[in-house]
């Protein structure tokens, strides 16, 4: 049966619900979409694929689009386009699974029962964990570029500032492609260098690591651009509050609480899993965000064996960004085909994580890494390749996104 989102009421404890799928995915985005098209590749029948939202974004040119490097509209297309064609797009949200009875809940009132599920809904932006943060976010002078329209209007600002006190944050704890909060500053300073009004802008970037990055080879290339920059790095810190009307960012470090007066602040949210993950049973106990539990390198779930996860909302060991679902999927369709088939899952994920780091307007520190921060770089012999690059910020700037529209979403690569 493919039938979907009928708009009945949830049925009783036992009951059977109004439509049933051999795969559900949860998750339109890049995890979603491409795991659905790579389970097609090898034979997979009766995907089906929950997503509320009518647009597909590729979020990692949101940084170019605050740097001033890439237009929004770059970014998205109509979710219909990016479906592979024969999966059933079930148009509603998540609210609860019940592992025990193979159900998704929709937030339209209906159950849509499953063999296999797959969950990559991402994550759920915490912005009330900041006190000042909610209240304050896309008003006045604070923004941010983790969300499409505020990346746009960050552009604008960072382009239109002269002087004056501008602060870059990166939340302590997970978040997806955290070192994200720190590329567009690296294109507003080579602006403003090049424009002549860096010296009268004071550039403040907090991190909650010990260092920029926190892998030493990165932190090299990386520490360049803060030194020719003369940006002012906190590190060990976070922000604690925005007092919007005092115009003021709380950071909070070892030494104690600093209060920075700005011009104009820009902030990556603290992050989560979704609620309903834990609230289904589906996080280990002793999770505090609340991830989807998984074996790590098969990425199935260890007490509901026909439950698989990838990408944020799965407690993996990798650094969490959109370059390590490529592996992830690849490992997941492998796996939940054999299963399907009869046969064990073999294939294993090995932690690789990510990051092209804008640097400038021009280039990029590509850093590939393990879970224990040791360097896997895609080509062996090239293990240097990390180096600042104009070359790889062609790639990350021009090629890549022409690969994911194109190929990865389509489970080709």
């Amino acid at each position: 049966m493919t039938a979907a989102n009928t708009g009945a009421g949830p049925t009783g404890a036992g009951a059977q619900p109004a439509a049933h799928h051999r795969v559900i995915v949860v998750g339109g985005g890049n995890g979603g979409v491409s795991a659905a098209a790579r389970l097609l590749r090898r034979g997979v029948t009766d995907v089906a694929l929950i997503e509320p939202r009518d647009v597909h974004e590729y979020k990692p040119l949101f940084s170019h689009v605050a740097g001033g490097t890439a237009r929004i509209s770059e970014t998205m297309r109509p979710q219909r386009s990016v479906m592979p064609r024969d999966v059933t797009w079930i148009r509603d949200a998540v609210v609860q699974v019940d592992p025990a009875r193979s159900v998704v809940q929709l937030a339209g009132g209906g159950e849509v029962g499953y063999d296999q599920l797959v969950l990559s809904p991402g994550m759920q932006k915490d912005w009330a964990s900041v006190p000042g943060l909610a209240e304050s976010i896309g008003t006045g002078d604070v923004t941010t570029h983790y969300e499409g329209d505020l990346a746009a209007r960050t552009s604008l600002r960072l382009r239109d500032l002269r002087r004056g006190t501008v602060v870059f944050t990166q939340p302590a704890g997970p978040a997806s492609c955290a070192g994200a909060a720190q590329k567009p500053l690296y294109q507003a300073c080579d602006y403003w260098q090049r424009t002549g009004v860096l010296g009268d802008i004071r550039a403040v970037l907090v991190v909650p690591d010990k260092t920029v990055f926190g892998i030493e080879a990165f932190d090299r290339e990386i520490q360049r651009a803060v030194d020719r920059y003369g940006i002012e790095l906190h590190t060990d810190s976070a922000l604690i509050e925005v007092d919007a009307d005092r115009t003021e960012a709380v950071i909070a470090s070892p030494t104690g609480i600093e209060r920075i007066r700005y011009d104009l602040l820009s902030v990556t949210p603290p992050q989560s899993a979704p609620e309903w993950i834990r609230a289904s049973g589906l996080a280990a106990d002793d999770d505090p965000d609340g991830f989807v539990e998984v074996d790590p390198e098969t990425l199935r779930h260890p007490r509901f064996v026909n439950v698989w996860g990838l990408g944020d909302a799965a407690a993996t060991t990798n650094s969490k960004s959109g370059g390590a679902l490529r592996k992830q999927t690849m490992v997941l369709a492998k796996n939940l085909a054999a299963v399907l088939a009869g046969k064990e899952p073999t294939a294993r994920y090995d932690g690789y994580g990510v990051c092209p780091m804008t640097v400038s307007r021009a280039s990029v520190v590509w850093a590939e890494f393990g879970p224990s921060g040791e360097l896997m770089p895609t080509i062996p012999f090239l293990r240097r390749m990390y180096r600042e690059s104009r070359l790889s910020w062609f790639f990350d700037r021009r090629v890549l996104p022409w690969v994911y529209w194109n190929l990865i979403l389509t489970g080709r690569v």
